[in-house]
């Protein structure tokens, strides 16, 4: 796997720190902006670097609270084909989530099972609780 340079990493950790204090405070809108500049610190190929999968979930999880579950879709959606990002349970989580969003129940049911056999039962008592009655009237849990 592709490490970043030092001077790179720093960079993207400061920006991604700071993202992770603004979202603590309830200052998304803040915090979205300081993992955009994050995202933009990374070298060309972006999607070939560990860092964007995690920026993708922080950017997507800001933009799944806020209720843009368009862009939530795109950044989780991007995510999995970063590295680390497929099997991760909470990216097939939120992508479960929006696919019910969207209506297409099956694809649905793929993400969320995905996210159940990888994390337990935790992960879906997270977040609203008629993704887990999807899923329980679905699969045995």
């Amino acid at each position: 796997m592709l490490q970043l340079p030092d001077e790179i990493s720093c960079e993207v950790t400061q920006f991604c720190s700071l993202g992770d204090e603004l979202v603590s405070t309830g200052k998304l809108d803040q915090a979205k902006e300081a993992y955009l500049k994050a995202f933009d610190a990374l070298p060309e190929n972006k999607n070939n670097w560990e860092a964007a999968t995690w920026i993708y979930v922080a950017i997507g999880d800001i933009n799944f609270k806020n209720g843009d579950f368009d862009r939530c879709f795109k950044c989780f959606y991007n995510a999995v084909q970063c590295p680390k990002g497929l099997g991760n349970p909470f990216i097939h989580l939120r992508l479960g989530q929006m696919y019910f969003e969207m209506g297409d129940f099956e694809k649905s049911l793929d993400e969320l099972t995905r996210a159940y056999m990888g994390a337990g039962l935790d992960i879906l008592l997270e977040d609203d609780h008629k993704y887990l009655s999807f899923l329980e009237n679905k699969i045995e849990i």
